[in-house]
C-alpha cells in the first residue's frame, strides 16, 4: 500500500504545483480582455466626469480598454455592492466615494456590503472641493447675503444632493448646524439630475463636488458661494472657503479612488496601482483636473486604506451626533 500512497501523494502535488503555476500565467497574462468600471453614480456627477478621465489613460497603460458602467442609486450603494460582490477576478474594479465608503454605510448599518472588509484599495484618485452653489435667480450672490437670506427666512429654501446619506447631503447638514439656519433637502438619484434641476430653477441650492458644478459656475449658469478647500482655489479667487467664513468643520475635501472585490490577487492590484498612477502623471489630465477643482493622489493601497476608515469613523460619529436617518 505505501507505493500507492506515495504515488498519490507525488500526484497530489503535482495538481498542486500546476495549479499554482496555472494562477502564476494568469497572473502574468493579466489583464487580457476588457476590464468593467463601475462608476456608482449616473453620468454627469463628478464621480463619473474623474472615473472617465482616468479610465482612458489607464487603459492605455495597461493596454485593454477599462470600460465605465454606470450603476447609480442608493446614494451610490447599488454600485459600491456590485463591485463587493463581483467576481474576484481583476476584471472588475469600482470607484469609492465619501458616499459609499463613509456616509451610507454610517448612515444605513444594514447595507449588503462591509466598506472596510468587502474590498480591496487600489489608490485614491483625486482629492476633490465642494461647493455651495446657487440658481442665479436666487437673492444672494455672495456668502453674507446668502447666509442672512436663509436666516431670515427659515425653511423657505431647499438645497439639491446627489442622494440621501451622500455626501452633499452630510455637507448640508453640517452646513445647518454650524450657520445655525434652514434648509430643506431634496435628494436626487446622483449629481446630474440634482444639478439639471438647480439649472431649471426647480430647486435653488447646490451642495456639490465642484467638477460636476465648474462648467456651469464658468458659463454663469451658476453662482459660487463656498468652497471646502484648505485655501482659495485659483480658478475661483473671489469664493472664500468655509473655513473664512467660520465654519472649518466642514472645509474637508472630497476623494475618490479605485477599489477592487476583497478576493483579487494582490499582484492584480498592484498591476491596477502601478497602471493608474502612470496615469495620474499625465500632464494633461492633470491640467484637467486642476481646472475642475481636483487634485490628483495616487497613494499606496494602505494609504488610501486608512483615508477611507478615517472618514467612515468620523461620518458614524456625525450621523450619531446630528440623529440622521437613511429616510430622511
Amino acid at each position: 500500500m505505501k507505493p500507492i500512497k506515495t504515488q498519490l501523494a507525488a500526484a497530489c502535488i503535482a495538481g498542486l504545483l500546476a495549479a499554482v503555476s496555472g494562477m502564476a500565467l494568469a497572473a502574468d497574462a493579466y489583464p487580457n480582455k476588457p476590464i468593467r468600471l463601475i462608476i456608482p453614480f449616473p453620468a454627469g456627477g463628478t464621480t463619473d466626469i474623474v472615473g472617465r478621465a482616468v479610465a482612458d489613460k489607464m487603459g492605455r497603460e495597461l493596454g485593454v480598454a477599462v470600460v465605465v458602467d454606470n450603476r447609480g442609486g442608493g446614494g451610490g450603494s447599488i454600485g459600491a455592492d456590485a463591485v463587493a460582490h463581483a467576481p474576484a477576478d481583476g476584471y472588475t474594479i469600482g470607484m469609492a466615494t465619501v458616499s459609499t465608503h463613509a456616509v451610507n454605510p454610517a448612515c444605513n448599518p444594514k447595507l449588503s456590503y462591509d466598506p472596510l472588509n468587502d474590498f480591496k484599495t487600489i489608490t485614491n484618485l483625486v482629492h476633490v472641493a465642494n461647493v455651495i452653489a446657487v440658481n442665479p435667480n436666487f437673492p444672494a450672490k455672495d456668502y453674507k447675503s446668502f447666509v442672512a437670506t436663509l436666516k431670515a427666512n427659515p425653511g423657505k429654501y431647499s438645497y439639491a444632493t446627489s442622494g440621501t446619506c451622500g455626501i452633499g447631503h452630510m455637507l448640508g447638514e453640517q452646513y445647518k448646524v454650524l450657520s445655525k439656519t434652514y434648509i430643506v433637502h431634496i435628494p436626487y438619484r446622483g449629481a446630474g439630475p440634482a444639478l439639471n434641476d438647480v439649472l431649471a430653477g426647480q430647486v435653488p441650492i447646490f451642495f456639490d463636488n465642484l467638477p460636476s458644478s465648474m462648467p456651469s459656475i464658468k458659463s454663469g449658469r451658476l453662482t459660487p458661494i463656498l468652497v471646502a478647500w484648505k485655501t482659495r482655489l485659483d480658478s475661483l479667487p473671489n469664493v472664500p472657503t468655509f473655513a473664512e467664513v467660520g465654519l472649518k468643520n466642514a472645509n474637508d475635501p472630497a476623494w475618490y479612488g479605485l477599489v477592487a472585490p476583497v478576493g483579487v490577487p494582490d499582484d492584480m492590484i498592484k498591476k491596477l496601482h502601478d497602471a493608474t498612477v502612470k496615469a495620474l502623471q499625465d500632464p494633461g489630465l492633470r491640467a484637467r483636473m486642476a481646472g475642475a477643482g481636483a487634485t490628483p493622489v495616487g497613494n499606496t493601497p494602505q494609504e488610501f486604506a486608512a483615508e477611507i476608515k478615517n472618514e467612515y469613523d468620523k461620518m458614524k460619529n456625525l450621523v450619531k451626533l446630528q440623529n440622521i436617518k437613511l429616510e430622511q
